[in-house]
């Protein structure tokens, strides 16, 4: 367990410093090819993966293994349902919101948004979804979420959520974020549950993997941006990026991401957010990266943060 935790400290790092590196990425090119340039990769290396467990299966001579495997661990019609969905949440859709979030207002706020505000809405879901109880304590903890949600959200004025607001669009988009990823933490979660084998993770990650690629090159080629994607590919800083986030963030982040899931309550993993978006403000003025966070987000992102201890407490 202890492993599991150090894992996750070590996905939350990484995943704090992508959103820096993506609001670099997107300086150089349009936020839907940075996305399938990162996707592309992840791609690749399942393939790549793919391929060589295939080989090295033949060469143990353990083909009737690997058949039986495959049937103990096909996916129904229903989980290849949800994992369409999930793929247009986490993928496509999520990616094409957060990246162009993260042009308009810089990576902090969408970081702040995500890694606090999923907390919450998972910890509500799951208390119907998966009978996780609801005590006194929590309904206190949720009461003051409430609280810190609208300070981070708003900044402590209504006005950054009118629409005419210059930042309304990037706001917007960025509350967007949460709602969708919540969709793929609940969906993960109800397949891995009636699927105990580890290998249904990495089986998981890679079909959304492989779905999101094709949906976010649909969408390249919708918004015209091929051309810029096909220029770019040769691109140093681009390609260094593509391989943190496609390989280290995606495919790496989200195993860890899927096996806590799967070994932990809903409310247990998802508290390892909740410093993701402090590590990515630390990061954000390293880099010297254009923010519109006040200090009342940040008081805000607190009073959320000491709320989901609440909720988490035994």
């Amino acid at each position: 367990m202890v492993l599991l935790y150090l894992l996750l400290l070590f996905m939350i790092i990484m995943w704090s410093f992508s959103f820096v590196l993506a609001d670099i990425a997107i300086e150089l090119s349009p936020p839907l090819a940075v996305a399938l340039y990162q996707y592309v990769i992840a791609s690749a290396s399942f393939f790549i993966l793919d391929i060589y467990n295939k080989f090295r299966s033949k060469k143990k001579g353990n083909i009737n293994e690997v058949v039986e495997s495959k049937k103990e661990d096909k996916f129904s019609k229903t989980d290849w349902e949800l994992i369409v969905i999930s793929s247009f949440a986490t993928v496509s859709i999520f990616y094409l919101v957060q990246y162009t979030a993260i042009g308009l207002i810089g990576p902090s706020l969408p970081a702040l948004f995500i890694c606090l505000l999923s907390p919450i809405i998972i910890s509500i879901l799951a208390l119907k979804l998966f009978d996780e109880k609801l005590n006194k304590i929590k309904i206190c903890g949720f009461s003051i979420a409430i609280i810190g949600a609208f300070l981070l959200v708003s900044g402590g004025n209504i006005g950054n959520l009118m629409p005419n607001s210059p930042n309304f669009l990037g706001y917007l988009l960025a509350l967007l974020t949460p709602v969708l990823w919540t969709i793929y933490t609940i969906i993960s979660k109800k397949i891995t549950k009636s699927k105990p084998d580890p290998k249904t993770n990495i089986k998981i990650i890679k079909y959304i993997s492989y779905l999101g690629t094709v949906e976010l090159l649909f969408l390249v080629l919708l918004y015209n941006q091929f051309t810029i994607f096909v220029n770019n590919f040769f691109n140093l800083q681009l390609f260094l990026i593509g391989i943190y986030n496609g390989l280290g963030c995606y495919v790496l982040g989200y195993w860890i991401w899927q096996n806590s899931q799967q070994k932990l309550s809903s409310s247990s993993a998802s508290s390892f957010l909740y410093v993701e978006p402090f590590f990515t403000l630390m990061f954000s003025f390293l880099f010297q990266r254009s923010e519109v966070i006040v200090l009342w987000n940040i008081l805000g992102g607190i009073i959320v943060l000491f709320a989901v201890l609440l909720i988490n407490h035994k």
